[in-house]
């Protein structure tokens, strides 16, 4: 059934049209309608792309339980990746499809969070205690689900939910339905994870939630843009997004924005990377499994926190819906908004509408559980279990995004940061000279962060490889960079810890070029003989001015531990070492000896406007550089092109 009004036209007579989606993307006057044969798969590489005509091929549905192909934990509640292979391709302008969809309240009963409010700020607490607070990651987040019994036809339901969705939400990237025969899910989501166009890949990590309810508050909204929890949180998930992109595009992403993105209840800062790659974009789709926005970082361990304090699976929270197909020049595209805003129905008339929280340094119990019921809100509405936002009427809507101060204060986020990540450049613009033809290995140490390290040294001009900290082999590399983590640098049998220490330990006897960064510091420091310290108040994703050997820096923290030194030099089994401390708490920021060097902070952070020039200090100090260009890192702040990606090279 490929036309929209009959497969309308069969729902409204208690007909079942089999498996279908009607999806309308941003900024389109039309829906979608994709129908065919919905078929279970294993593995995102199992997702069927056929080769053809160009057009839209499968329509995956992607569980959050598919992150265990990265080998990541999760609460795994067996719920399928599904795929729609698409048979029939219809368009409907948005005018019919409003007067052919049902216009009819929904009836719910029974609604009401699987985790009361009480419980869920308990969990809050815990998790900003015992996670953040001792050092297992910057931000992560915590879920919980409303349910509620579903009226009536549950796919009548659906789609009158759609038609309020598509009349009173704004700002959504994909607005949708879809029936696969075993579920129905409806929703708005505003993010897209990751697309694929043209060999142009596309993320839009999105965080900072400025609640209005429908009524424009300028001065509100400008107390949000300034608000530092907001800040952080968008700065956190533009980080944990650039690792992805490290991984997916051959020069890492640019930076775009940031841009208001304003939706009927709600309003979210948000940025744009743009990077060009050549992965299958199945790859695609597994190595940036999932968005920060909806995990938290480093990646891998936001999923064992999430597996700690979360006693439900998250089904389809969370995940993502993946369009993938194949355009004129028969190349694969994709376009995969992330899973959130939505609602899951079964055929039983069960409804969820799964929702989460981020929990960075800043966040209050309270706080995030208000979050929690405002992100509801819009799907909520759309089904009637909670009060509609304002009709805007014909004409054009308000955009608050349109008032210059709110421009300017949007602006104002770029200043501090790292314009390697926002600004193009030719090819071996930083590069400096001696560093050509030379090795470097970089041991990650279950933080991508080093994707982005790889990413800033090649522009160095180094050959650089990346390995895990458990398949590492010093193997006559020029320099090897022991990378960072999460964990407690005092566990002494920690395997990781344990790894880390013993390869630190062979550099620094072998007297071989060794950079430390964050974990591995405070590893290196230990074998140095200095102490380890507990932060009270943990330094995730702050941004500070620091000495380094002389020089201010603006650089940024993601850490809990941080050595700590009386002195600016000690005496060590290795010779004399340099250290570069805080005036008041003596913390060491930066350290360096004969053939070594660590920092506490990380140099390739958006939030280190300073980190190319302090890698190009250290390399020299390393490597027996000799000095050249000073990496521009620190010139006027200007809003990336839009238009394509950086180079890097």
């Amino acid at each position: 059934m490929t036309s929209p009004h009959d497969l309308l036209a069969a729902v409204a007579r208690g007909v079942d049209p089999g498996p279908f989606a009607l999806v309308r993307r941003e900024g389109a006057d039309h829906l979608e309608l994709f129908t065919g044969t919905v078929r279970p798969v294993e593995r995102l590489a199992d997702v069927p792309l056929p080769d053809g005509p160009p057009g839209p091929r499968t329509l995956a549905l992607v569980p959050y339980r598919q992150v265990t192909e990265r080998g990541f934990d999760c609460v795994d509640d067996g719920t399928p990746l599904e795929c729609l292979e698409i048979a029939g391709h219809a368009r409907l302008p948005l005018a019919d499809a409003l007067a052919a969809l049902p216009d009819a309240p929904v009836a719910t009963a029974d609604a009401g969070f699987d985790i009361a409010d009480a419980e869920y700020a308990d969990i809050v607490a815990r998790v900003l205690a015992e996670e953040i607070g001792r050092g297992e990651g910057a931000n992560f987040v915590i879920h919980r689900t409303l349910r509620a019994a579903v009226q009536g036809s549950p796919l009548v339901a659906a789609l009158a939910a759609l038609r309020r969705l598509l009349l009173r939400e704004r700002g959504a990237y994909w607005t949708f339905v879809v029936h696969t025969g075993t579920r129905i899910l409806v929703g708005a989501s505003p993010e897209r994870h990751v697309s694929v166009d043209d060999g142009l890949v596309m993320m839009n990590p999105i965080s900072g939630t400025f609640r209005h309810g429908g009524t424009a508050d300028r001065a509100a909204l400008l107390r949000f843009l300034t608000d530092p929890k907001e800040i952080d949180e968008l700065y956190m998930v533009l980080d944990e997004e650039l690792k992805m992109m490290a991984r997916v595009a051959e020069r890492g992403g640019q930076v775009v924005g940031p841009y208001l993105k304003e939706m009927s209840h709600l309003a979210h800062t948000e940025y744009l990377l743009a990077g060009r790659g050549r992965l299958d974009v199945r790859d695609v789709l597994r190595e940036t499994m999932f968005a920060p926005t909806v995990t938290g970082s480093p990646m891998e361990n936001a999923c064992r926190v999430i597996a700690r304090h979360e006693t439900t699976g998250r089904r389809y929270y969370a995940g993502v819906l993946a369009l993938l197909g194949r355009d004129d020049a028969g190349r694969q595209t994709l376009d995969a908004p992330i899973l959130i805003r939505t609602a899951e129905i079964s055929p039983a008339g069960e409804l969820r509408v799964p929702v989460g929280a981020t929990l960075v340094r800043h966040s209050t119990p309270e706080g995030e559980v208000a979050e929690t019921h405002a992100k509801a809100a819009g799907v909520l509405a759309a089904l009637g279990l909670r009060p509609d936002a304002p009709d805007p009427g014909p004409g054009p809507v308000e955009r608050l995004a349109d008032d210059p101060e709110v421009r300017a204060a949007l602006a104002a986020r770029n200043a501090p940061l790292a314009r390697f990540w926002l600004d193009q450049r030719p090819t071996g613009a930083v590069a400096l000279p001696g560093l050509t033809g030379r090795r470097a290995l970089i041991v990650d140490g279950e933080d991508t962060f080093t994707g982005m390290l790889a990413h800033q040294l090649r522009a160095l001009g180094l050959a650089v490889e990346l390995t895990p900290w458990h398949r590492a082999a010093d193997d006559g590399y020029d320099l090897v960079v022991a990378g960072p983590g999460p964990g407690d640098p005092r566990a002494v049998d920690e395997p990781k810890m344990a790894a880390l220490r013993g390869l630190l330990a062979g550099r620094l006897a072998a007297a071989a070029p060794t950079l430390a960064v964050c974990l591995s510091h405070q590893l290196l420091a230990g074998l140095l003989g200095l102490p380890l310290r507990r932060r009270d108040a943990p330094y995730q994703g702050l941004q500070r001015d620091v000495t380094v050997f002389g020089t201010s820096r603006r650089v940024g923290f993601y850490s809990t531990f941080t050595p700590v030194a009386d002195a600016d030099r000690v005496a060590t089994p290795y010779g004399p070492v340099e250290l570069s401390r805080d005036p008041v708490d003596h913390a060491v920021h930066a350290l360096r000896g004969p053939g070594f060097a660590g920092v506490q902070f990380h140099p390739e952070s958006v939030l280190s406007r300073d980190g190319l020039a302090v890698l190009a200090d250290l390399l020299g100090h390393l490597l027996s550089v000799p000095p050249g260009r000073a990496p521009a890192d620190a010139h006027p702040a200007t809003a990336g092109s839009a238009h394509g990606p950086a180079d890097r090279g």
